[in-house]
């Protein structure tokens, strides 16, 4: 708000938190349509175990690596800072020729997008919509996936720990976690499964033990890096575990080879003995549930072939001696697919015995081949950069799905330079990308018909 007034842009902060700045046109360009420029202020926050990093105080160290600037330790922000910088780049340039201007930039998109379900109706006025987050250069984006949350919550029965028993630690780590839309179909692994995994090896291999407390995963749409279980296992058990969890190991190992090279399954010492576990029927139940919940790609696209048509992201989990606390985010290019994919899962963990609801559910943004805003994009990357630029639907969400909702008669389009890594820690963005993200943009800009001709 102080940078927009300061160089006397309108700022307007909405009863949600979002903010809309606007520019009026430069001379000559006040008779096209008004232009959105849209992003989001949120990032997810991840870091590397061991990270001292404080998102709330501390600033992102970045540093610039082969022509990527890069965070190594945590999570950069180029998902949506690129973008937000990009949008307010046009509005102090001087010298870039536009229609009337409004930048978009929302609240809360990687949380459960409250900001773009809170936008009024007249919250702007212009008729064409440039989203800026999109994660690949040289591809425009005219569809996205929509999604919801299951989140589970239950209390659950314990008992105090019984003589006989010592505690350990069992970590799973070393996963390269990442994006739960985009990189879904990649087959890595997600910690909170393989944790879950190699805990049922124990059950089977008969080993004697008891659930203290399963953590793993700080965000519902990354793919869970790390997860850890405190568990007391009986002394005369204590061989049989350590043989079993290498079993299982070298299985998982082998199977993410390629993929998750740096796996890590350990088994630590625990100094402090917890004072109470579930009890058989709990831990059998929990256990139970989360080995069977869906995670990773359900179904491919046969519409938009190459494309996933419906995911889940078992992304956060906390199980204590008294409750569980688990979020899946599910995703579908059909909304239908959301919601039945959401149900099952909510029917899954009924059946177990818990309570699971679903909620922030938000609508899939449905591609318009006949787009005007395309048709644009494509000749002003043909005139700067060659050849056509690749029109895609993207299985992670984008907020377009809820801003056609709301603006059922405006032309939007999605793009952005390249990030790679992005909700994980080293998350890095292309610099010469950026750059040629920045060309595209001031030529489109520039380059919008009067409205008495083709409306675009």
């Amino acid at each position: 708000m102080g940078w927009a007034k300061a160089r006397g842009f309108g700022a307007q902060v909405d009863e949600c938190g979002n903010l809309v700045l606007s520019k009026p046109a430069t001379a000559g360009y006040e008779n096209r349509p008004g232009v959105v420029l849209q992003g989001h202020l949120d990032m997810v926050c991840q870091k590397n175990s061991g990270s001292k990093h404080d998102f709330e105080h501390d600033s992102i160290e970045a540093e610039l690596r082969d022509g990527w600037l890069v965070a190594d330790e945590t999570t950069l922000g180029a998902d949506n800072g690129i973008g937000v910088a990009l949008a307010l780049a046009v509005l102090e340039s001087g010298d870039v020729a536009h229609p009337a201007l409004e930048v978009l930039l929302t609240l809360d998109e990687e949380s459960g997008m409250s900001g773009a379900h809170g936008l009024r109706p007249d919250a702007v006025r212009g008729r064409l919509l440039i989203n800026i987050d999109t994660e690949d250069w040289g591809e425009f984006y005219l569809g996205c996936a929509g999604g919801a949350d299951v989140v589970v919550e239950s209390a659950l029965a314990s008992v105090p720990v019984p003589g006989g028993y010592q505690a350990v630690r069992i970590v799973v780590d070393g996963l390269r976690g990442g994006h739960s839309g985009v990189d879904i179909h990649l087959q890595r692994g997600n910690a909170i499964k393989l944790l879950v995994r190699a805990l049922q090896a124990l059950v089977a291999g008969g080993v004697d033990f008891r659930v203290a407390r399963l953590e793993g995963g700080t965000a519902r749409n990354a793919l869970a890096r790390e997860a850890q279980a405190v568990i007391v296992v009986a002394d005369a058990s204590a061989e049989t575990l350590q043989a079993a969890l290498g079993r299982v190991g070298e299985d998982i190992a082998e199977e993410l080879g390629g993929v998750d090279a740096g796996f890590r399954l350990r088994l630590l010492p625990e100094s402090a003995v917890p004072l109470r576990v579930l009890d058989d029927d709990a831990c059998r139940r929990v256990l139970g549930a989360l080995h069977v919940a869906p995670h990773g790609v359900r179904r491919m696209s046969a519409r938009v072939p190459g494309v996933v048509e419906t995911s889940s992201n078992l992304g956060v989990l906390r199980v204590s001696a008294e409750a569980i606390e688990a979020t899946l985010m599910v995703r579908s290019l059909l909304d239908a697919g959301t919601r039945e994919l959401a149900a099952e899962i909510v029917s899954l963990f009924s059946l177990a015995g818990m309570s699971a609801e679903v909620r922030e559910p938000y609508p899939g943004w449905a591609p318009n081949p006949h787009s005007g805003l395309l048709a644009l994009f494509q000749s002003v990357y043909r005139c700067e950069f060659g050849g056509d630029a690749a029109v895609k639907v993207i299985h992670a969400g984008l907020e377009c799905g809820i801003l056609t909702a709301i603006w059922p008669d405006m032309d939007m389009i999605s793009f952005g330079p390249t990030i790679r890594g992005a909700h994980a820690p080293g998350e890095r963005v292309e610099v010469a990308s950026v750059e040629k993200a920045w060309r595209l943009l001031v030529a489109v800009l520039g380059s919008i018909p009067p409205c008495a001709s083709d409306p675009v």
